[in-house]
């Protein structure tokens, strides 16, 4: 009898198919692993570099420019940046050396910059004195155009500083800060920034009459010489206009009462001004009389 043949059903088994979120996690490790290396080479590359860099003599600094230096002396602004010595120009800091520049109390602002390989460049703004102000129990101080008070005014250091002198004003006082404010202040500001500031020799400041200051230069000579800090009162306002009606008025004096010399003025009041001149008299000066 013959047997029959079966077909053999037995089957090699088949590798181990992984699942797809073991795939996904290998894929994943992989990647990063991958980042980790790129990062790594890149890290110690820019390291290299750096370190190449900082410490390569091509880049001392060979040259230094200073801009906007008028008052303040380019040795000083070296020995404040802390640049006699060479330095890479990569390692200076340059908001430290701004800020140490800046502490010079002549300088507002300090900007420091890199120029091509091996240039430093410094530009400053100086601060520009308007006024010196004298107080009570206070060293006289000097403020600038924004009325704020810069340095204590030292007459030995600062004599090439030629500045009206202010009187009459209160410091005041916030977070231990110092500085300047009300309508009196304002009036003075508004004096300095006058056509006629250089003609003004002194400024006094009172809260009930306003501003009365001493000047020389506005006159004829023959009315008031130009040695005698005349005394004018102008209150709160309109100081070009009756700066202006002061000389109309000195004019006046001079074409109409000969042998006068003019000692004081009030111009508190526009329409009403009062003349004291030598020898001694008070006149009214109406401006309704053509004056």
């Amino acid at each position: 009898m013959n047997e029959k043949t079966l077909p053999n059903r037995y089957r090699e088994p088949d590798e181990k198919t992984p699942s797809p979120e073991t795939a996904a996690e290998t894929s994943f490790f992989s990647s990063l692993l991958k980042h980790v290396l790129i990062i790594c080479v890149f890290s110690l590359s820019v390291l290299f570099v750096h370190d190449v860099v900082v410490q390569s003599p091509f880049f001392t600094i060979r040259e230094i420019t200073i801009q906007g230096d008028h008052r303040v002396k380019k040795q000083e602004i070296f020995d404040l940046a802390d640049l006699s010595r060479p330095v890479n120009i990569f390692r200076v800091n340059l908001k430290t050396i701004e800020k140490q520049i800046a502490s010079h109390p002549w300088i507002a602002s300090a900007t420091v910059h890199r120029s091509l390989f091996s240039t430093l460049t410094i530009a400053v703004e100086e601060q520009h004195p308007l006024a010196i102000i004298r107080i009570e129990n206070f060293p006289d101080m000097i403020i600038n155009r924004q009325g704020v008070p810069f340095k204590a005014y030292e007459p030995e250091r600062d004599l090439d500083v030629s500045l009206p002198v202010i009187t009459g004003l209160d410091l005041t006082s916030t977070d231990n800060f110092y500085h300047f404010e009300g309508p009196l202040f304002n009036a003075v500001l508004d004096l300095l920034q006058s056509r006629y500031q250089k003609n003004i020799i002194s400024i006094h400041g009172d809260d009930l009459i306003g501003i009365t200051i001493r000047a020389t230069g506005l006159f004829n000579p023959s009315l008031v010489p130009e040695t005698t800090k005349l005394p004018i009162c102008l209150g709160f306002d309109n100081y070009d206009r009756k700066l202006l009606k002061a000389r109309q008025i000195s004019q006046y004096i001079q074409a109409n009462i000969p042998g006068k010399t003019i000692r004081a003025m009030d111009l508190f009041e526009m329409d009403t001004v009062f003349v004291t001149t030598e020898p001694m008299t008070a006149m009214q000066a109406n401006i309704e009389k053509g004056v």
